[in-house]
């Protein structure tokens, strides 16, 4: 057994004696089932799917450039969007959008965006996926307060301290601690707030959204979520779809009240205290899919190449995406990228499984299909309604399509085992006493649970309970096994957010670069996120 096989083989003992140790019935119960979440379901009529038509989120202009920068300015505002027909959702949005709008950056060059808070509540702003100085980072008490807000930090403490006596929802449960000190070692502000990214990474799709303490779940679910793309020469150079045949495709599912509001089950509706009620503690399932905020949509598509950037943007759900019908000969996903940008050769799936926050950037051929072909886009994790997600309608106009699918995209750069100076063990659970944790604490702002040199490489090993897709902060990483065996068929490239799955361990190598800090890993299952299992680590 070489000496990956025996990390991952150890790491997968672990998990399983820490399953035995700390699983009382009611994680027994969650154990037993295959996805986590539990169903919230409206109390309007649901549309009929494959009505309206798939929404793009506009691209966002910059509001002056230099010579090494571009500025953009984003107000947060609360907007009334008709997302069910005939009714009005009051959203929380980026620019009055739900998605908000789309940031395209160039590799090299910095992004500079100035966040204006118009809303009601703090918010934070995480770069999902960036590369990115701790200052900007989105570390979730570093509060941008709303425009003319009285509070101060003192405020915000004895908020955080009240917060901190009891999470609802799970008998018990202590809350975050330190939570109520947090405030000396934020940043918080008011009124606006800009953040620099450096963009040093190479092309991929990240995206951006709400990221404050405790309230991450109810911050996106209520629209505060956008894409932010990064592009270079090399993916340039690539003989891609492009244009309109790139289609950004944000996935999240919803539930809407009898007034058309976005129904969520917290366990204070005025957002004082964090939490869902205990029935949602695994996280909360709408029964309305959004594509880029419509639901079910359907999108003409010639008969070419397309490229789809799938982000799952939902708080809990999990999808297996599948064509209906499929293709003769079937690979019909051709994947291309992930998280962190190209792979190095193109993967052809029949079904791509993609958990909370991870991105798959996929190829389809609809000259595969005969004109006039009506294309489903499935989720196999889905029932009922939520077993579709969108259609294409595959049109019959002769087109000329020069794309193509290249069968080397890149050469990437590989991480060495060897090289790795620590190894690390982060178990994902719950805990009898302590709700949601990793390595069996609830998350305290300013207790780092791991500490690291600039420059290193290390092995991070991570183990579960039940399912819960774990992202890292600052730098993307590759993974090296599963249960001591090989990556899975979705684990390759660069990752920021991986699939851990019940009893599994993951095991994957990460190299800290640039930028010291504190930063944090943590369960993108947002109610677990919300609920404490987040944890700091330092770079220095």
């Amino acid at each position: 057994m070489n000496r990956r096989r025996f990390l991952g083989a150890g790491a997968a003992v672990l998990g399983a004696g820490a399953v035995g140790a700390f699983a009382g019935p009611a994680t027994a119960r969650l154990l037993a089932e295959a996805r986590p979440g539990r169903l919230l379901s409206s109390e309007v009529p649901l549309p009929a799917a494959f009505q309206r038509p798939l929404p793009v989120p506009a691209v966002l202009a910059p509001v002056r450039s230099d010579a090494t920068a571009d500025h953009y300015e984003i107000t947060q505002q609360v907007a009334r969007l008709e997302i069910l027909p005939g009714l009005r959702t009051e959203a929380w949005t980026y620019g009055g959008t739900f998605p908000g709008p789309t940031l395209v950056a160039r590799s090299g060059r910095e992004t500079v965006v100035r966040h204006r808070n118009e809303l009601s509540v703090p918010s934070v702003v995480h770069l999902h996926g960036g590369h990115t100085p701790a200052e900007s980072d989105g570390y979730p008490v570093d509060l941008l307060l709303p425009v003319g807000s009285s509070a101060d930090r003192s405020t915000w403490a004895a908020h955080a301290d009240h917060a901190n006596h009891a999470m609802p929802g799970i008998a018990g449960m202590p809350g975050m601690p330190g939570m109520a000190g947090a405030a000396d070692r934020s940043r918080t502000v008011t009124g606006e707030r800009t953040y620099a990214y450096p963009c040093r990474q190479r092309a991929a799709t990240l995206w951006y959204h709400d990221h404050r303490m405790g309230f991450t779940g109810p911050g996106v679910w209520r629209g505060l979520a956008g894409f932010h793309l990064v592009r270079d020469e090399e993916e340039d150079a690539l003989p891609l779809p492009r244009g309109e045949r790139e289609l950004p495709l944000m996935l999240a599912d919803r539930s809407f009240a009898a007034d058309g509001s976005f129904a969520y089950p917290a366990a204070d509706a005025t957002l004082a205290v964090p939490g869902v009620t205990e029935d949602y503690m695994n996280g909360v399932l709408g029964d309305v899919v959004l594509v880029n905020g419509a639901p079910w949509p359907r999108a003409e598509v010639d008969r070419a190449h397309y490229r789809l950037r799938v982000l799952n943007a939902s708080n809990t759900r999990l999808y297996r995406l599948e064509l209906d019908p499929q293709p003769s000969g079937g690979g019909a996903l051709v994947q291309i990228g992930g998280d962190g940008g190209l792979l190095e050769q193109p993967i052809a799936h029949d079904a791509v499984e993609i958990a909370p926050a991870e991105r798959f950037d996929l190829v389809v051929d609809f000259s595969r299909y005969p004109a006039g072909t009506q294309v489903r886009l499935m989720n196999r994790f889905g029932s009922g309604r939520t077993e579709e997600v969108m259609l294409f309608d595959v049109s019959s106009r002769p087109v000329r399509d020069d794309s193509t699918v290249p069968e080397r995209l890149c050469t990437l750069e590989r991480l060495d085992p060897a090289a790795a100076v620590a190894t690390r063990t982060f178990g994902f659970r719950r805990s009898r006493n302590a709700g949601w944790t990793i390595n069996n604490q609830p998350y305290e702002p300013g207790r780092a649970l791991a500490r690291t040199a600039l420059g290193s490489t290390e092995i991070w090993r991570f183990f579960s309970d039940v399912h819960h897709p774990v992202h890292v902060h600052l730098n993307a990483f590759q993974v090296l096994s599963r249960n001591g065996k090989d990556p899975g068929p979705y684990d390759a490239g660069w990752k920021d957010t991986v699939d851990l799955r019940p009893a599994e361990a993951v095991e994957v190598l990460v190299r800290f670069t640039d930028f010291a800090g504190t930063y944090m890993l943590h369960c993108h299952n947002l109610e677990h996120e919300d609920m404490a299992m987040m944890a700091d680590f330092v770079v220095e």
